[in-house]
C-alpha cells in the first residue's frame, strides 16, 4: 500500500509540473484529486490495511496530500501569473484615470471660511447627534416653539444608550436629536471659553423640509458668533455685508428684514438680489438669518448680560453656492450627476 501511494505520488507531481495552461492542470486536478480520482480512491482502501502497518502507511498518504496540494497550488499561482503576463502590452498608451475634485457646495464652504479667517474668525466644531438642551433649551426656545416638534426634527430612539448631559455635564440633556443647526457648537463654545468669542462653525444640520428647489432635509450650514464689549448691530450688519460681497460679488443687493428668532434680539432676516441669480423667478432669495444675542442665552452659559453683547448669523451653504453659481435648483446637488459636477470642478483637465 505505501508503495502504490508513493508510486502514485510521483504521478501526480509529474502531472502538475507538466501542465501548460490553467485547463491542463484543472484536468490533472480532476483525474487525479477530485472526489473520484485516483488518489481519494486509493486512500479508501487504508481501511484495508493491517493495524501494524497503519501509521506507516497513514505518514505516507498525508505527507502525499500535501505535497501534491502543495504542488497543485504552486503550479496554479505561476500560469496565473504568466496568463497576467501575457496579457499585458507596455506599448499601449495608459488608462486615463480623471482626478476627483470638491464638490460645489464644499468649494463654497472653504471660500466662506477663507474670507472671515481674514476677518479673525476662527473654526469651531460639535457633533451632529445633540440632545434638546443645547437644540433648544440655551438656545432660549420655548417648550412650545414648532420646530421641537417631531414633524420639524429628527429624533433618535433612546433604547441601550446612557442619558445625555446638560449644560453643567451632570443633569439630563434631555431627548437626542439629528442637531437642526449648527447653533449648538456655538453654546458649547461659550461654556469652555470666556470672552472675546469670534468663531464659525460650519457643519451638516438635519430637519423634516419638505425637499424642493430651496429646501432639503440635510444641509450645511455655516453660524459665526461674536462677543466681547462693545458689539453693536453695525459691527453685524458691515460684517455680513462684507463677507456676502467678497463671496458673491460688489453687485449684490442687500435688505434686512426685521423677523423673530428665540436665541437673538433684534433679529433680521437678510435678503439678497443678484442679476442672473433669480431662483424661480425670486428677485429676493433669503440667504441669511441674524441678530444680538439674547441676554438669556448668555445667562445660560454664565457670561455676564450687562458687560458684554454679542451677535450671531446663520446661513445655507447650498443657498449661497445657487447664487454664486446661477443654479436654479437646489436637488441638482444631490443628485450626482457627473455632467453637472464637472462644470465646477477645480481641476482644469476635468
Amino acid at each position: 500500500m505505501q508503495d502504490e501511494i508513493l508510486s502514485l505520488k510521483e504521478q501526480i507531481l509529474a502531472a502538475i509540473a507538466g501542465a501548460a495552461d490553467a485547463e491542463a492542470l484543472e484536468a490533472v486536478r480532476i483525474r487525479y484529486l477530485a472526489r473520484n480520482g485516483a488518489l481519494p480512491l486509493l486512500l479508501e482502501k487504508m481501511a484495508s490495511v493491517p493495524k501494524e502497518q497503519r501509521p506507516v502507511v497513514g505518514k505516507a498518504a498525508n505527507e502525499t496530500k500535501n505535497a501534491v496540494q502543495a504542488a497543485f497550488d504552486s503550479r496554479k499561482t505561476e500560469l496565473t501569473a504568466a496568463a497576467d503576463a501575457a496579457d499585458f502590452d507596455p506599448t499601449l498608451p495608459g488608462r486615463y484615470e480623471a482626478p476627483g475634485s470638491l464638490h460645489p457646495v464644499l468649494q463654497v464652504r472653504d471660500r466662506a471660511i477663507e474670507i472671515f479667517r481674514r476677518l479673525g474668525f476662527a473654526l469651531a466644531d460639535g457633533p451632529d447627534i445633540e440632545n434638546e438642551v443645547f437644540n433648544f433649551d440655551a438656545l432660549n426656545t420655548p417648550q412650545d416653539h414648532p420646530a421641537r416638534n417631531e414633524q420639524d426634527t429628527f429624533y433618535l430612539k433612546e433604547d441601550g444608550l446612557a442619558p445625555s448631559c446638560g449644560l453643567d455635564g451632570k443633569s439630563k440633556g434631555g431627548r437626542r436629536l439629528m442637531r437642526t443647526q449648527t447653533s449648538t457648537v456655538q453654546i458649547r463654545t461659550m461654556l469652555e471659553r470666556q470672552p472675546p468669542v469670534r468663531i464659525i462653525a460650519p457643519g451638516r444640520c438635519y430637519r423634516r423640509d419638505e425637499i424642493d428647489a430651496t429646501h432639503g432635509m440635510s444641509f450645511f450650514q455655516m453660524e459665526g458668533l461674536v462677543v466681547d464689549e462693545g458689539v453693536t448691530l453695525a459691527d453685524l450688519k458691515g460684517t455680513l455685508e462684507y463677507f456676502f460681497r467678497e463671496l458673491l460679488g460688489e453687485d449684490l443687493k442687500f435688505r434686512f428684514r426685521p423677523h423673530f428668532f428665540p436665541f437673538t434680539e433684534p433679529s433680521f432676516e437678510v435678503d439678497c438680489s443678484r442679476t442672473g441669480s433669480q431662483v424661480k423667478g425670486r428677485e429676493w432669495l433669503e440667504i441669511c438669518g441674524c441678530g444680538m444675542v439674547d441676554p438669556e442665552v448668555f445667562r445660560q452659559v454664565g457670561y455676564d448680560s450687562e458687560r458684554y453683547t454679542g451677535y450671531a448669523f446663520g446661513f445655507g451653504i447650498e443657498r449661497i453656492a445657487i447664487m454664486r453659481h446661477g443654479i436654479p435648483d437646489l436637488r441638482f446637488f444631490t443628485d450626482n450627476d457627473v455632467r453637472f459636477l464637472r462644470q465646477f470642478s477645480t481641476r482644469i483637465d476635468a
